[in-house]
């Protein structure tokens, strides 16, 4: 299969790219500056080329590739390759890895030359819905395709053989031991900056407030539910009153559920809230650092040591700890994280927060160990470092499974099926 892969320098592009050669496909890659969503003159020139159709700025609907690429391909979802796409009749493949994603809101993501896999089962089964509505809301001939939805489900992916390899490396410089170089170790985005948009909100009636951060205090004690999609706790009558106070600038270029949006500005804040206070408690009992984009608050009792690089020092970093947290971004309703992956796969030990798809794909103190309260991650995390047989057996469960199920190789040729 001969692949066109738009890459926005997305940091797992070169393990996907080097798991589809291994398949036995041919991959060229395409670069294209964006700034935006809308399908420019420039870009469609630019995948045009790409990809041997005639273009003219006059006549851009009627072209057929003819240069042999069966599909473009590209992390996350871009309307306006969609769109190119569309026109032309080239199946189009993205795999969202973040979350929020609200570009596969926009109507081009029912376009039917789309494959959209979504990693959270929840997310997938609401656009499953939204689909149904939009194409039930329609004329029989519109373009959609007998109905049938343009999503599809996938978990995330790692590179098995370059972790494999990494590893190997790794224990051969120690003379074939893991040598940790920490006790506890969080790596992620503390989101206490600009992106924690709650805190920027300049006034809400005390009333209201008072409500919303009860809310947010009471979602941080309860791992796996999400309080914000439960009508008896957070009902879309709050969601209109807090958009009388939250305000967004609506072009009109994009479509965008805002009260989706203002859920998720709500579940950023628990993530910011619960990160803090339970980083804080690991650093006041164990030895504890943090991995994170520069800019975030001191916490006490916590070592910042930057960024680590995903490809290299990223895995090093899993592998040589003792005890690896992973604390999901509570936008991800159900879904296994990336974080998730990529920290079994470098055989290190991972305590995380329960979550639904974790508890389907891995087994509780056996491949990981799952905290279903932040007091439970921290008793869990006394007890693993005490029991060093016990750990180091849990992680060599988990690396051996996400090897063998959550390979790119193992997933790619589901994904790349049409």
């Amino acid at each position: 299969m001969r692949i066109l892969y738009y890459s926005w320098d997305e940091f797992n592009g070169e393990d996907c790219r080097d798991a589809m050669v291994r398949l036995g496909h041919q991959v060229d890659t395409i670069k294209v500056n964006m700034n935006g969503y809308e399908l420019t003159p420039e870009i469609e020139q630019a995948f045009a080329e790409k990809l041997g159709i005639r273009y003219s700025a006059e006549n851009t609907t009627n072209g057929v590739a003819e240069s042999g690429y069966d599909l473009v391909f590209s992390f996350d979802f871009f309307p306006n390759i969609s769109e190119f796409c569309q026109k032309h009749n080239i199946p189009y493949i993205s795999w969202v890895f973040d979350c929020p994603h609200y570009t596969i809101d926009s109507h081009h993501a029912n376009n039917p030359v789309n494959r959209i896999f979504l990693f959270d089962k929840k997310l997938f089964s609401q656009m499953l819905k939204n689909s149904s509505k939009i194409k039930a809301s329609i004329n029989a001939d519109s373009t959609l395709d007998n109905g049938t939805s343009t999503f599809r489900y996938s978990p995330l992916a790692v590179n098995a053989e370059r972790l494999s390899k990494l590893c190997q490396d790794l224990d051969a410089e120690t003379g074939g031991n893991i040598v940790y170089q920490h006790d506890v170790c969080f790596l992620g985005s503390l989101y206490d900056n600009d992106y924690n948009f709650y805190d920027q909100v300049k006034f809400l009636p005390p009333y209201l407030k008072g409500y919303v951060d009860a809310v947010i205090a009471a979602q941080e004690r309860v791992f796996g539910a999400d309080f914000f999609t439960e009508d008896a706790i957070f009902s879309d009558d709050h969601v209109r009153e807090l958009r009388e106070y939250i305000k967004f600038e609506d072009t009109g270029k994009y479509e965008i559920n805002y009260d989706n949006v203002i859920r998720d500005i709500l579940r950023k804040k628990v993530t910011v809230n619960e990160r803090h206070h339970i980083l804080e408690q690991m650093g006041k009992h164990f030895e504890t650092v943090l991995y994170t984009a520069p800019g975030a608050r001191d916490i006490p009792g916590v070592c910042n040591m930057g960024v680590a690089d995903y490809y290299t020092k990223m895995p090093k970093v899993f592998r040589r700890s003792k005890i690896n947290l992973n604390i999901t971004l509570r936008s991800i309703l159900s879904g296994v994280p990336l974080r998730v992956m990529d920290v079994l796969a470098a055989g290190g030990f991972l305590i995380t927060n329960y979550q639904e798809e974790i508890a389907e794909y891995f087994v509780d103190g056996q491949d990981l160990v799952m905290a279903y309260t932040p007091e439970d991650m921290v008793e869990k995390t006394a007890y693993y470092l005490e029991h060093d047989e016990e750990r180091k057996a849990i992680a060599l469960n988990g690396q051996k499974k996400v090897m063998e199920n959550f390979a790119y190789t193992k997933l790619l040729p589901q994904i790349l099926t049409f």
